[in-house]
């Protein structure tokens, strides 16, 4: 034994253990797994390395606030070819090189920042900013950079200046509204309140609502202060942003490197360090009290990539996948900006306790900026849960059953509750209500658990195939629904959205390939279809698993989903078979829309039995479908909006001209407010919903005031959102058009 253990101490002191060596072996690591066993097989080659290079500077400088351009030159000229072999020797001197180049870079821009905020800008000056890092240059020299930090310090200023101007226009509307709750009605449910901790959250909703802060009312500033409040704020955010930037570590940069080489196999494969090992994904869920959503760094932003179903910003509503948050307040302090911040440091900001608000400034994929106040809270399980009700339309005369499912959920350790055995229950007792079809929502379903979307689709068709899983290998599994067994088998739709991804594809795609349901939509769902694994580097060196010093993680991409038609789910996603107008049209955050992702491709179609009692024309669908969205307002303000704001989205120059920016402001304000489509039809009439909304409710007894309360207040919202929903009022139409078709009724007036 204790030759054993003398010869491990041998080992461990003959292998590299510190810090920067140890990237030794991590990078040997990384490029052996990567070229082996990732998805695509790519050779680390110069070729790759040159990739990877642009990548790296990417991440260094996004934005192109810090480099020059010959000094870009000399780091390509020294190491574009160099990524795979520094990833083998472990031996990252770019690392070292840029960490230098970009401290040294900050302190220069500290003293531009103190000499700028010295004085007041000139806002009546005829200028603007380019605000897309991809459409500007690297700075030539000294000079233009030091013009680039005044046009930007101006420009942030300006902003800050008019969302405090927007806020204190808000004070003024708010007065004029009345309150959503009485005064004294509020002061009674506080008096009353058992749980102080359960209904500070409720309180601070409602003072939301009615708005007010936590601290009294806002105060309400001249226009000098305004300005002085906007100067101020920028001042400390630039310091705050430079000091945070001098303190970045050899470690951050090699991270840098790592992840530029993993980004090009595709952009769901990473290098995790060590600390970030458990926390790969920073999903502000589960027992921790926040937000509710997963961020990741993009560039210079952290980026919204998933809004979790049941927490409090997916209640909330108005943040949504794709936004990039620019700064965070708690409650009514000052803001503070998360721009260059890593995420695991920005988490912290945004994290905080139940029932406490947290203010994000989000910037839109429109392009547009806003400021969104969320109250926290733990995400509530149950909200992600199916939920049905009986849906009917007097003009229409069907009775038409709607499940809404969020996730497709499953307890691995428990092996209690599944989405597929809900669906199943909802899908029954639906059926005792002697419903005509049956719509299964999957809009904003990110997906979930494989089996279940195998297990789900079979409750629709007797068994056969329903997925195919290709793995870097070259081999491919099917899986198959093996019950014979039908729970439904009258009419139906699957709704889908672009944030319909992973599982939901599998779904849709299978129940359309089958002809088994009409596929209604957006253009086009997500496109994920690959399947990534968390792999362990100390697994791959057994005396590091046993004795070494941590190593991190990969996540990498190993599988691929096909259809049963061959078709991959990658990339194109799942093509509706009736497109409706898509309300997130303008946005570019689609699987095809990252850089590297892998391509769509196809593998042998399977054989499996079509679906053989639907008796509907669907080019007669179509037909009456585009005639009624052609002349439904709703459906015109949301083309005009989508159409308005990829036009923003693409205009990236902003004024720093005081009337400019204003006049601009008001127009987009303007022209959003017009183009809302939030008109409430009551004559969807609801029904036999109050058994699902229950299991949403995490409190035990039924007779208390706050479950009487929780319960009205998911009643009312679960009406509210059906009855505004143009896309859900229209697939009604459709199905009811399936019924009378597959009944043999004629179609009558549309």
């Amino acid at each position: 034994m204790k030759n054993l253990v003398k010869m491990l101490l041998i080992l461990l002191l003959a292998l590299p253990v510190v810090a920067d060596e140890s990237s030794t072996i991590v990078g040997k690591i990384l490029k052996d797994i990567l070229q082996n066993h990732h998805f695509r097989k790519l050779p680390m080659d110069d070729k790759l390395s040159k990739k990877a290079f642009d990548e790296y500077i990417k991440a260094v400088d996004y934005s192109k606030h810090f480099l020059y351009e010959s000094e870009v030159k000399d780091l390509k000229k020294k190491y574009q070819k160099k990524f795979d072999d520094q990833i083998q020797s472990g031996k990252i001197t770019i690392a070292s090189d840029t960490l230098g180049i970009v401290q040294k870079r900050v302190d220069l821009l500290q003293k531009w920042r103190e000499e700028f905020f010295k004085k007041k800008f000139d806002y009546k000056v005829k200028e603007t900013i380019e605000l897309e890092a991809k459409k500007r240059d690297f700075a030539s020299n000294e000079k233009e950079l030091k013009n680039r930090w005044r046009k930007i310090f101006k420009q942030s200023v300006l902003s800050r200046y008019l969302i405090t101007k927007d806020e204190q226009e808000n004070i003024n509307k708010k007065k004029d509204e009345k309150p959503v709750i009485s005064k004294k009605d509020l002061r009674e449910r506080m008096d009353k309140a058992k749980n102080p901790a359960v209904d500070v959250g409720f309180k601070n909703a409602k003072k939301l609502e009615e708005g007010k802060s936590l601290t009294g009312n806002v105060k309400k500033l001249s226009e000098k202060e305004m300005w002085d409040k906007a100067y101020a704020d920028i001042n400390k955010k630039y310091k705050r942003i430079f000091t945070r930037l001098k303190k970045d570590r050899l470690s951050d940069h090699i991270k840098k490197f790592y992840n530029s080489v993993t980004s090009i196999y595709d952009p769901h494969t990473s290098y995790y360090p060590p600390k970030e090992k458990e926390d790969f994904d920073i999903d502000i869920s589960g027992s921790l009290e926040g937000i509710g959503a997963v961020l990741s760094e993009d560039g210079s932003y952290i980026k919204v990539v998933e809004i979790v179903a049941g927490g409090a910003a997916w209640r909330q509503k108005d943040l949504e996948v794709g936004d990039l948050i620019l700064s965070v307040a708690q409650g009514e302090k000052e803001p503070i900006s998360i721009v260059d911040m890593r995420v695991d440091d920005a988490v912290r900001y945004i994290r905080g306790k139940k029932g406490t608000i947290v203010k994000l400034t989000v910037k839109k994929a429109s392009g547009l900026t806003k400021v969104i106040p969320i109250v926290r809270d733990i995400v509530r399980v149950g909200e992600s849960y199916a939920k049905s009700s009986v849906l009917t339309v007097d003009k229409l005369g069907t009775k038409i059953g709607y499940i809404k499912l969020p996730k497709f959920y499953r307890d691995f350790e428990k092996k209690s509750r599944t989405c597929t055995d809900d669906v199943k229950k909802e899908l029954e007792r639906l059926k005792t209500f002697n419903v005509d079809g049956v719509i299964l929502d999957l809009r904003n379903n990110g997906g979930g658990a494989l089996d279940d979307a195998v297990k789900m689709s079979g409750l629709f068709i007797d068994k056969g195939p329903i997925v195919q899983v290709k793995n870097s290998a070259g081999q491919v599994e099917v899986l198959s629904d093996e019950d014979p067994s039908i729970t439904y088998g009258g009419p139906l739709i699957v709704l889908i959205n672009r944030y319909s991804a992973s599982a939901s594809e599998i779904l849709a795609g299978a129940l359309k390939d089958y002809g088994r349901a009409v596929v209604v939509g957006g253009e086009h769902t997500h496109g994920k279809g690959t399947v990534q694994a968390v792999y362990d580097l100390n697994n791959a060196v057994q005396i590091f698993k046993l004795f070494g010093p941590k190593l991190g993680a990969l996540k990498i991409t190993m599988q691929k989903f096909y259809r049963v038609n061959g078709h991959s789910t990658q990339f194109k996603g799942i093509k509706p078979d009736i497109v409706l107008p898509d309300p997130y049209g303008y946005t570019k955050n689609r699987e095809k829309d990252l850089e590297n992702a892998l391509p769509w491709d196809s593998i042998s179609k399977l054989s499996y039995n079509e679906w053989k009692n639907s008796k509907f024309s669907l080019s007669v669908l179509k037909s009456r479908s585009k005639k009624r969205v052609k002349r439904d307002e709703r459906f015109q303000k949301i083309t005009s909006l989508v159409d308005y704001l990829i036009d923003r989205r693409d205009d990236t120059q902003f004024s720093l001209n005081l009337t400019d920016a204003i006049k601009e402001d008001e127009e987009n304000r303007k022209i959003t407010e017009k183009l809302k489509y939030d008109k409430v039809n009551k004559s969807i009439k609801i029904s036999h919903f109050e058994e699902s909304l229950e299991s949403a409710i995490n409190i035990k007894n039924k007779k208390s005031k706050n479950w009487q309360r929780e319960f009205k207040q998911r009643k009312e919202e679960w009406i509210k959102t059906i009855q505004e929903d143009p896309t859900l009022e229209e697939t009604l139409y459709i199905i009811t058009d399936m019924i009378n078709s597959t009944k043999g009724k004629k179609l009558g007036m549309l």
